[in-house]
């Protein structure tokens, strides 16, 4: 279980387009504008596909849910280099927010559950922090890959080896062992759903606090543009915060090792804070540090959610928390607009008020 998990996370983010895309829709004459509108279509798939596609997963297959994600990821980079126009980047936004969906809660729901069928289930924890840290540390070979495709072939290599990728992801998802559940006999698609639901019920608490703490991962989306903002030269952006990720994948790391304190994220804050005042290039470090201890958390909130859920519904309880997650993203949006990196560190020190009592 553990090495197809690892070998499934290297896979599924070693995606070279990740690191052009934006750059390709530039480069093909959209405007800001158009560039954002995809975005947001391919968030509004998200939010609105997220809860649906957990309980397609319950109801028939998991496992098959990860293969078919990564057949819409490739069919969607294929899209972008076949039809380099807005429309096309719109279809391939779209059918990736419904890959992406299709992973969200199949993913953490096979791996605990293929753990629990062989009494392993307290080494969730473990196997949650090993995939995190491979999705962070990742950047670094994806951003050498990127460069390296695009000098050679432009976007169009790039893009098709992301195809590939996805494809191989696909393949190896096909190893997961799924241990059979109740529910795939007896119950309906929408049976599944209802069950889904009222299961998160009882474990509200756990629910929004996973909301409430992933959410804060889009802050990652500003970190580049933080760099510049604090003087830092724009060709060395990249470089200058490529140690942010990684001190991230450490804080992953010791989440699965280290036992939580409530005191972490409210530290974490602090950090982001002090950072954002200071607004010089060394604040970088400072700006590492956040997120290093703010993914210490995130394993662990994650982990403490997948060990209370009882029902067979596991998937979709998890996509609810991820919903929940889609919704406070905005807050996140907002605040930058309104008051940049302080503002954001405000929301992370209120959020770890309503936690503490972990």
């Amino acid at each position: 279980m553990s090495r197809t998990a690892t070998a499934f996370a290297w896979c599924s983010h070693l995606v070279p387009i990740y690191a052009l895309y934006a750059l390709l829709f530039a480069d093909s004459g959209l405007s800001d504008a158009s560039i954002s509108v995809l975005l947001a279509i391919w968030s509004f798939t998200a939010v609105v596909f997220e809860v649906p596609s957990g309980a397609i997963a319950d109801r028939f297959s998991r496992r098959s849910s990860l293969v078919a994600a990564g057949v819409l990821q490739a069919v969607a980079h294929a899209a972008w280099v076949l039809f380099p126009s807005f429309w096309g980047f719109a279809v391939g936004f779209v059918l990736w927010g419904l890959g992406g969906t299709l992973t969200s809660g199949a993913f953490e729901a096979l791996l605990y559950d293929g753990l629990a069928a062989n009494g392993d289930e307290e080494q969730y924890g473990r196997l949650n922090a090993r995939v995190d840290t491979i999705e962070l540390i990742s950047q670094v070979p994806v951003a050498v890959m990127a460069t390296a495709l695009f000098s050679y072939g432009g976007y169009e290599l790039a893009g098709w080896v992301s195809v590939v990728m996805c494809l191989l992801s696909s393949v190896i998802a096909l190893r997961f062992p799924e241990p059979p559940r109740e529910s795939e006999e007896h119950e309906s698609y929408f049976a599944t759903l209802r069950a889904g639901l009222r299961a998160s019920v009882p474990i509200k608490r756990a629910v929004i606090a996973v909301a409430l703490v992933y959410a804060i991962d889009a802050f990652e989306e500003y970190f580049t543009l933080l760099a510049q903002d604090w003087q830092v030269p724009t060709v060395w952006v990249p470089l200058a915060t490529i140690g942010v990720p990684l001190l991230g994948a450490a804080g992953a790391s010791l989440g699965g090792r280290l036992p939580f304190r409530g005191w972490v994220l409210f530290a974490s804050g602090v950090a982001l804070i002090a950072a954002a005042v200071l607004a010089v290039p060394m604040a970088i470090v400072l700006l590492g540090l956040f997120y290093g201890l703010y993914r210490f958390v995130l394993v662990q909130i994650e982990t403490e959610l997948q060990h209370r859920i009882e029902s067979d519904a596991r998937a979709t309880v998890t996509s609810v928390a991820a919903i929940g997650s889609e919704f406070v993203a905005f807050a996140v949006y907002g605040l930058w607009v309104l008051g940049s990196a302080v503002a954001v560190g405000v929301l992370i020190l209120v959020v770890a008020l309503v936690i503490w009592r972990r």
